[in-house]
C-alpha cells in the first residue's frame, strides 16, 4: 500500500561519544553521530549528501543546519534540514524545524513551528522574523 521506505546509508565519520562534551561550533562532512553533547551550533553544507544522526542519549544545545537529520534526542535551537528530517519518538526540539521532507513517529515533541521548505529552500532568519513580528502584532 506505502511506497518501500529508502534509509540512507552514510559512513559516520565525526562521532560524539556518550561521555563527551563539545563546547563550541561543529562543522562536519559525511556523517556526524552525536550519542553525547554538543554546545553550539552543528552545520554541514547543504550542497553535500552529509547526514546527522542524534541518539536517544545525545543533544545539541544549539541550531542544526544539516541536509538529513535523524533525531531521537534533544535539539535546543532551529532545525534547518534542506532535504530531509526523521524525528524519532524521543525527539525533542525547542525551536522551529525547516524542512523539505519530514518523518515523525508518535511520540516526538516539538515546541516551535514547523516550516516547509520546498527542495532546500531554506528562508532568512530576517524573514522568519518578520513573519513572527507580523503575527504578534496581529494579536
Amino acid at each position: 500500500m506505502f511506497g518501500k521506505k529508502q534509509r540512507r546509508h552514510t559512513v559516520v565519520e565525526t562521532l560524539i561519544g556518550p561521555n563527551s562534551k563539545v563546547n563550541g561550533d561543529l562543522h562536519f562532512d559525511g556523517g556526524c553521530h552525536v550519542d553525547g553533547t554538543v554546545r553550539g551550533n552543528v552545520t554541514a553544507d547543504s550542497d553535500t549528501e552529509s547526514a546527522l544522526s542524534i541518539s536517544d542519549i545525545g543533544s545539541v544545545d544549539g541550531g542544526v543546519t544539516v541536509p538529513y537529520v535523524v533525531l531521537n534526542g534533544i535539539v535546543k535551537g532551529d532545525v534547518f534540514a534542506s532535504r530531509r528530517v526523521e524525528l524519532g519518538p524521543t525527539a525533542r526540539v525547542t525551536g522551529n524545524v525547516y524542512y523539505n521532507l519530514i518523518e515523525m513517529a508518535i511520540g516526538a515533541e516539538i515546541n516551535g513551528k514547523l516550516v516547509h521548505q520546498p527542495e532546500g529552500q531554506v528562508p532568512l532568519l530576517e524573514q522568519t522574523n518578520k513573519i513572527d513580528e507580523a503575527a504578534a502584532t496581529s494579536e
